[in-house]
């Protein structure tokens, strides 16, 4: 165990200069390796020795000779010295082509749907050795989780973050009102009568049925009638076969179902606020090479899929101030 208190009394460049001078065995050349001038070494030599209680190096000539004190405590020196020197380097750059390990991510269903293949498949060709794990959660619980190291980072529309968190802005989520056209006849785009007098399916994991949409229609003068809520939006799609009904939910899973379902979209007849993703990880990462390395190919894995999608939305700059090194590249 470490001695705090002999440690106090000894100033780290004094054991620099101990090293340099022993390698040297002048003062002159060794204080041109150190950038000080002669009085200055002097000056260090003269504190080393009363720390140590030995005179250390002893004037021969034009060199100096090492007492057996000094030859005693230089090998335990230098390698205390290189310790620390390779403590404080920088960090090797991440690499992930060769990287072996698990990267795991936290998602709501509506953007792993979106977003999960697409991430999968860009780490399959970065990163051949890593196996990409997605995490479901509640938002309520991203924060808790996060601490727990349960992901590195969660994406959904998260609560004001604790200060040892940073939650970085992804994009403005519009929604969208998605049917199948073969069940509902509608015009496209929806007028608010057809919208306000069609059966209506929601998706809540608590089984709530009011949200900003009834709020909003409210404000309009009108009601909706919803004819069933389910936990998940992979339920969505089976039920709106089955049914006719309309589901207004965010636009990139709206689309992703539309395409992959033969659902029909359209914008809802009326104004909805859009909802604020964002990514959400712990501060003590933000410098990671390997954390950050897996924020930006997110982030590029976003702003591809929306544009594929024909979404509306874009990504926002803010969330790639993280980083600014291209993911060929080490960070």
């Amino acid at each position: 165990m470490m001695n705090d208190a002999t440690l106090r009394k000894i100033d780290l460049n004094l054991l620099l200069a101990f090293s340099v001078l022993m390698r040297e065995r002048n003062v002159s050349r060794a204080a041109e390796r150190l950038l000080l001038g002669q009085p200055g070494l002097s000056a260090a030599l003269r504190r080393l020795r009363e720390t140590l209680d030995d005179e250390l190096f002893v004037r021969v000539g034009r060199g100096l000779q090492p007492t057996p004190r000094a030859l005693s405590i230089a090998p335990a020196i230098e390698d205390a010295l290189s310790g620390i020197e390779r403590a404080i380097r920088p960090p090797t750059a991440f690499d992930p082509a060769s990287w072996q390990g698990e990267f795991r991510v936290g998602m709501c269903d509506n953007l792993e749907s979106a977003f999960f293949g697409p991430l999968a498949a860009r780490m399959r060709q970065l990163a051949p050795g890593v196996r990409l794990v997605s995490v479901a959660f509640d938002k309520r619980d991203a924060a808790r989780l996060l601490d727990d190291g349960a992901y590195e980072f969660s994406i959904s529309v998260h609560d004001e973050p604790a200060s040892w968190h940073i939650r970085a802005p992804l994009f403005e989520q519009a929604s969208l009102c998605i049917y199948d056209a073969r069940h509902l006849t509608c015009a496209t785009p929806l007028s608010l009568k057809h919208f306000a007098n069609a059966p209506h399916v929601t998706v809540s994991l608590e089984g709530t049925i009011s949200t900003n949409v009834d709020v909003a229609l409210a404000r309009l003068g009108h009601r909706r009638q919803v004819v069933a809520t389910v936990p998940r939006f992979s339920a969505l799609p089976p039920t709106l076969r089955a049914i006719p009904a309309i589901a207004t939910v965010p636009e990139s899973i709206a689309r992703c179902m539309a395409q992959l379902h033969d659902l029909t979209i359209s914008a809802p007849p009326f104004e909805l606020p859009a909802d604020p993703v964002t990514m959400l990880y712990r501060r003590v990462d933000q410098a990671d090479s390997r954390s950050v390395w897996l924020r930006r190919l997110f982030v590029e894995v976003v702003t591809e899929a929306l544009e594929a999608s024909g979404c509306s939305i874009g990504v926002s700059t803010a969330a790639c101030c993280f980083d600014k090194v291209p993911l060929a590249e080490a960070v």
